[in-house]
């Protein structure tokens, strides 16, 4: 079997997935060639093991300060280049397109009548979970993004849909948790508006990873450029993270049971809705903007929440080893037994039960 897996590059964790997947699919012998697009390829980081990997313009948005420039992304988006990109996609050696929300890939399988299979996130907003910031535009840009025929959306809980559970890229490791260190990831966000957020807490060690061109001391602040292994590591021994309110790297940290503060983009509706459901499952506090009085109750009294997801990506590489998309109840099988295997220590309102009972699910207002 030979895939075509596209890849949005916006954010790092797409690429978490990517490589997770990776690992197992290349272990049931699938060759896979991979497409990259959303930011340009001398931003790509640790990407050896991909092989000799496409990079395409793509679609992506702009922010500044902490919210999406409406005005900037317009100015990025050649839907010329998009256009001919889909049209020029040569598909004729490959027998299924895999897509983590990757627009090229996808359209380009919907002209040519290629399987699409979807894995991501963003897959789970085709069903009823948390929203927030939802609009219409909203609602149609998710569904237009970038289609598939069939779609494995992944969340941190069910919610009584056909979801699985998040892909989480975490070897176990016996490292120490180091008391008061705390992992900061804004990519968002302005510097010089984090380190003021930080600055007053100095009962803490920050270590905080941005585009930074080499590692710096500051008090009790360290700054740290992107780095795959640095970052894994820090993360392993930190009590808790700061971030954005991306979807891989709060399941990372979940996973890992890790307090966790998160400060979604504003108006981006995956990170608002993503706020959301976590302050619906306890699993983190929320704050729309740097908030010291939000940060400083975070680390005093928050403790965290730890949900141990079992091996989805090997099971979903399994599962298209074994052509599940072909097969009538394969995906519901491998939704029931991957939520079955799923582990909660601490976390109020969450059942681990598999589908279908919906007695397991609270609704919103905390009611069995």
């Amino acid at each position: 079997m030979k895939i075509l897996y596209g890849v949005q590059g916006t954010g790092n964790g797409h690429l978490s997935r990517a490589r997770a997947l990776n690992k197992y699919l290349c272990e049931y012998g699938i060759e896979v060639d991979y497409l990259f697009s959303g930011r340009d390829r001398a931003n790509y980081f640790d990407m050896e093991e991909f092989g000799s990997w496409q990079c395409k313009r793509g679609l992506t948005f702009a922010h500044q300060a902490g919210k999406i420039n409406v005005w900037k992304t317009l100015k990025k988006t050649s839907l010329r280049q998009l256009w001919l990109d889909i049209n020029q996609l040569d598909l004729k050696p490959y027998d299924i397109v895999l897509t983590d929300f990757e627009p090229i890939t996808a359209w380009a399988a919907r002209r040519k009548g290629i399987a699409c299979i979807g894995v991501g996130h963003q897959y789970a907003f085709d069903h009823k979970v948390p929203r927030r910031g939802d609009d219409y535009l909203g609602r149609k840009i998710m569904e237009m993004f970038a289609p598939a025929a069939v779609s494995l959306g992944l969340h941190w809980h069910h919610f009584d849909q056909q979801i699985l559970p998040p892909i989480v890229d975490m070897d176990a490791t016996e490292d120490t948790v180091v008391a008061g260190k705390i992992l900061v990831y804004l990519g968002f966000e302005s510097i010089e508006a984090v380190l003021a957020l930080l600055k007053p807490f100095t009962d803490y060690k920050f270590y905080y990873y941005g585009d930074f061109e080499k590692p710096e001391t500051r008090g009790h602040i360290e700054l740290r450029p992107l780095s795959r292994d640095g970052f894994k590591y820090d993360l392993a021994t930190c009590e808790g993270v700061i971030s954005n309110a991306g979807f891989e790297l709060s399941s990372e940290a979940i996973h890992l049971g890790k307090k966790v503060l998160v400060k979604p983009l504003r108006g981006q509706l995956e990170q608002l809705s993503n706020a959301r459901a976590m302050e619906e499952l306890k699993l983190a506090m929320t704050m729309d903007t740097l908030e010291s009085k939000v940060t400083a109750d975070w680390l005093k009294h928050f403790s965290g929440r730890r949900v141990v997801y079992p091996n989805v990506a090997d099971a979903i590489a399994q599962w298209i080893n074994n052509s599940g998309w072909e097969t009538s109840g394969s995906k519901e099988q491998l939704i029931q037994s991957l939520w079955q295997a799923v582990e909660a220590k601490g976390v109020e309102r969450f059942c681990t039960n598999p589908l279908p009972p919906k007695h397991c699910i609270s609704d919103l207002n905390g009611r069995p």
